[in-house]
């Protein structure tokens, strides 16, 4: 009785996943053609657009009737080689009129980072916990004029964390907030689940550095909580039991959103995000970042102009254009792309993370990216022509 047991079991751990790969496999391709832009590739393995690739792979979105998304290679930005080589292949490199002509062949673009690659990143001898000389990044001219002429053609238009922030230049980040009604407040921020400079050593230096230089060399931060810092490298520390009540950020969405996306009413985000002041009366806030502030806290982001509630998904979907911007390094999870694979592999998101890890991003990716995504690309491919 145990054998035909533990042989019953063996063969569903072989069966399950070999009907859901046969699945995916039958599942038709849908043809979509992006123009991904991502100039922070560090290694082959895209980390920063990794889950959008995920999301191609798993709904069968391909570039061709046939041929699907290569995460190495589809893109437009930083693409890196052996021995600290790399090679430059984005919209900067194209005239005018192939601009022109990659607007009308795409039907979607999808700027999932322009922060860069900067040479101690890049340099084995470089300090990453450090600042320096930039080898590629920012919002480029070439990349504003896709741009606009995806705006004016009505395709589908999704942005995200740091698209103008530094190192874009200051007259390109003023023509996006133009163009989708959004502007950037100069501050960025991110949760860290201890603030003991002596124990943390992912806290950046150049923070740390910058915060110690405006407060007479002090450091008193000791629990968990979120660090702030803007384009004149002030820096603000929240922590928790002294501005936070709870110091995770929250993602919260609107029963009316939850409902059009599949996402849930909250999630939490321990990673980067930027502090956005869209126009509402051009655009709709999808999602919000809840960040549960006691009084000494709501005063001290007062008292450095910061926004005590912001937007983590801002949207503008109507007939004469479609704009998404996500406030967060959305696209940036550790998700593998192997799982992509097998159709229905959601049922089983809960073995992909664990929930007790606090700055665990998987759970962010299968409750939220994943939906949203989904439903975005679906919603766009149903409307086209």
């Amino acid at each position: 009785m145990r054998k035909r047991l533990f042989r019953g079991i063996v063969f569903l751990i072989i069966a399950i996943p070999f009907v859901m790969w046969v699945g995916w496999l039958l599942t038709p391709n849908t043809k979509l053609v992006l123009a991904i832009i991502d100039k922070t590739v560090l290694t082959n393995k895209a980390q920063e657009h990794i889950s959008l690739n995920w999301v191609l792979k798993n709904e069968k979105y391909t570039k061709t009737s046939e041929k699907g998304y290569d995460i190495g290679e589809d893109y437009f930005g930083f693409f890196p080689k052996k021995n600290e080589k790399y090679q430059l292949k984005g919209l900067e490199r194209f005239s005018y009129s192939k601009l022109n002509q990659l607007s009308n062949d795409a039907n979607l673009v999808y700027f999932t980072d322009t922060y860069g690659i900067y040479k101690n990143e890049w340099y084995k001898n470089g300090d990453t916990n450090e600042r320096s000389g930039i080898l590629y990044g920012g919002l480029s001219d070439k990349d504003i004029y896709l741009l606009r002429l995806m705006k004016e053609k009505r395709k589908l238009i999704i942005t995200e964390f740091n698209t103008i922030g530094s190192p874009t230049a200051s007259d390109n980040r003023t023509e996006f907030e133009e163009l989708f009604k959004l502007k950037w407040t100069g501050w960025t921020a991110r949760y860290f689940n201890n603030l003991d400079i002596h124990h943390n050593k992912e806290i950046p230096r150049w923070l740390i550095r910058n915060y110690k230089n405006a407060h007479k060399g002090d450091w008193p931060f000791k629990k968990s909580g979120i660090a702030f810092v803007n384009d004149k490298d002030e820096v603000v520390i929240l922590e928790k039991g002294v501005h936070l009540n709870r110091s995770m950020p929250f993602i919260i969405t609107s029963e009316k959103f939850q409902d059009q996306y599949g996402v849930p009413d909250s999630i939490k985000y321990p990673f980067w995000f930027d502090i956005m002041i869209p126009d509402i009366s051009k655009n709709e806030i999808v999602s919000s970042f809840n960040l549960d502030l006691n009084e000494r806290g709501r005063d001290e982001l007062i008292k450095h102009n910061i926004p005590v509630r912001f937007p983590a998904v801002t949207a503008h979907v109507a007939e004469d254009y479609k704009f998404y911007y996500f406030s967060g390094d959305f696209s940036d999870n550790p998700v593998p792309l192997w799982s992509s694979y097998f159709k229905g592999i959601g049922l089983f998101k809960n073995f992909f993370y664990d929930q007790r890890n606090t700055m665990e991003r998987g759970s962010f990716f299968w409750n939220y990216y994943k939906p949203l995504v989904s439903n975005i690309l679906e919603n766009y491919h149903e409307s086209i022509p």
